[in-house]
């Protein structure tokens, strides 16, 4: 989490600069994809600030109102991310960019752009090599969209996303700006104002996605699954694992439900032992099951010889 962190902290200054220096350029050059970069960079570091924010509230302990913690507060800090980088970032981009078209002004003078834009790719390249260095180290030999999908801490590719859309926002605005001054082509202002913002729409789109996915309840891998079953199952006290049902309330904690047969003729003492056992064998295994709530059941045969009747009876 303190890598995190950096990562963030990084991004957060660098985007910070980056946005006063592009408002300024923006000015001074009439270059309207230029303020929609800036834009792009006050918008990052808003969304650095909540989601250094939902970092610190999900570490907050659990209460009367709250007994399973605060943990989910980061996922949905990073919700409310995605929506702004959509919002603030996206939609006032392409507002800016058919302005634009529509009505094209005249270059001013680019030469400060073009320092703007050096030295924002520059510094937005730092920022992206630490947030790559920093997801490479979490992913280990994972593929990247693989290790994207099962990530439960946003923080470790949210950061990675905002910056590289940033770096090729800043490549785009570059070339448009390039062109624009070479063959006077104003609406190409516009344009490059437009692509910014349907790379920070994409990526929004996506970081929506997985915090969603968080947010709702996102359990526990299927493989997870049938190793925890298995181990419960060798168990001497127990018959079968009936259901597994996990939730993940913050990127450090698993809130666990199995429902379990035992065998029969075990008294109430027995049980209560064996649960406990259960309890302490998960845990050592898989540190981050801070809570593990164990029900005993029976097991209908019936409803075994006929699947299709408990659908029926729940109305499916």
């Amino acid at each position: 989490m303190a890598s995190s962190k950096t990562s963030i902290y990084g991004a957060l200054i660098a985007n910070l600069l980056i946005a006063i220096t592009k408002f300024i350029a923006g000015a001074i050059g009439k270059s309207g994809s230029m303020i929609s970069e800036a834009i792009h960079s006050l918008v990052d570091t808003v969304n650095e600030v909540l989601l250094l924010l939902g970092l610190h509230r999900s570490k907050k302990e659990p209460d009367a109102l709250h007994p399973f913690g605060y943990g989910k507060e980061l996922y949905f800090w990073s919700f409310i991310v995605s929506i702004l980088i959509f919002g603030l970032g996206g939609g006032i981009s392409i507002y800016q960019g058919i302005v634009h078209i529509r009505e094209p002004e005249p270059l001013g003078d680019p030469t400060m752009s073009y320092w703007v834009l050096g030295l924002s790719i520059l510094f937005e390249g730092i920022s992206l090599v630490i947030a790559i260095k920093h997801f490479k180290e979490v992913r280990g030999k994972t593929p990247f969209w693989e290790a994207v999908v099962k990530s439960k801490d946003p923080s470790n590719f949210l950061v990675l996303f905002e910056d590289s859309a940033a770096v090729m926002g800043l490549v785009i605005v570059g070339i448009c700006l390039y062109l624009n001054n070479r063959y006077q082509m104003p609406v190409l202002d516009g344009v490059a104002s437009i692509l910014v913002g349907l790379i920070l729409v994409a990526v929004s789109a996506i970081l929506a996605r997985e915090s969603r996915s968080l947010l709702m309840g996102e359990g526990i891998s299927p493989e997870t699954k049938q190793h925890i079953c298995e181990m419960v199952q060798k168990d001497k006290s127990v018959v079968k694992v009936l259901h597994i049902m996990s939730t993940y309330q913050s990127p450090d904690e698993i809130l666990l439900m199995l429902i379990i047969q035992f065998k029969d003729g075990l008294d109430t003492v027995e049980i209560n032992n064996a649960i406990d056992g259960i309890r302490e064998t998960v845990k050592a295994r898989y540190k981050l099951m801070k809570y593990i709530i164990i029900q005993p059941d029976i097991l209908d045969t019936n409803l075994e010889r006929h699947p299709d009747r408990g659908a029926h009876d729940m109305g499916i």
